[in-house]
């Protein structure tokens, strides 16, 4: 069984993806990096419609890492309280803060080794701050484009960090991060994890999961 599409594929993959989610891009609302940064780390298993509802008025109250780093957890737990893991978050986004505004200044490190150190920030969200918020070339791997990247062959790892690392070797640098987007809506809209929509995907004979019947 094969367990990786051929690399002369890729570019073929790519642009059927492109052809089918034009509209790929951040779908978190977000003003500044802090806010980003924060929208990101809220938005860990749940989805970015919920946390969009939230973010207006928890940024119209706390706009700044200054500002959430003053906050009561307890009063962004309140804000907060309709997405998952909402009171682990509240202490992380107020900790992560005061973070910020002792070691950087009250701004979001643009260094991944940075990001990785605050309350809350994983190779994921540290991964689409620096996409998003500074223009590197990255790839963030959720929990979309884990399943998407497997399924279809483009990787074969067991772990998000192995499907980042073969991502970044079988993708041109230059498209990581519009390939991390379109992924990410392939997952959403077309891919899906329980029961994938075949019939109205547009990677009919390249995708592994059609090829093998289904079964990778």
């Amino acid at each position: 069984m094969d367990k990786l599409i051929s690399d002369e594929h890729i570019t073929e993959i790519l642009s059927r993806l492109e052809i089918m989610h034009p509209e790929a891009a951040c779908a978190l609302d977000f003003g500044t990096r802090f806010q980003l940064l924060s929208a990101v780390m809220l938005s860990a298993q749940t989805t970015d419609v919920s946390v969009n509802k939230v973010t207006p008025v928890l940024f119209a109250k706390y706009p700044t890492a200054e500002a959430m780093a003053e906050a009561d957890p307890l009063e962004v737990q309140e804000i907060i309280k309709t997405i998952g893991l909402y009171k682990n978050k509240s202490k992380n986004i107020v900790a992560l803060s005061k973070m910020l505004v002792s070691d950087f200044g009250g701004e979001v490190p643009g260094r991944f080794e940075d990001l990785v150190k605050l309350p809350g920030v994983g190779r994921k969200t540290a991964n689409v701050v620096l996409a998003e918020g500074f223009g590197e070339a990255r790839i963030a791997v959720d929990t979309h484009v884990f399943r998407v990247s497997n399924r279809i062959g483009l990787t074969c790892a067991k772990d998000p960090e192995g499907v980042e690392k073969m991502l970044m070797e079988r993708l041109p640098e230059e498209q990581w991060s519009r390939a991390h987007h379109l992924l990410i809506f392939h997952g959403r809209k077309v891919c899906h994890a329980r029961k994938p929509d075949c019939e109205n995907c547009l990677l009919a004979g390249l995708c592994l999961h059609e090829k093998n019947g289904g079964t990778n």
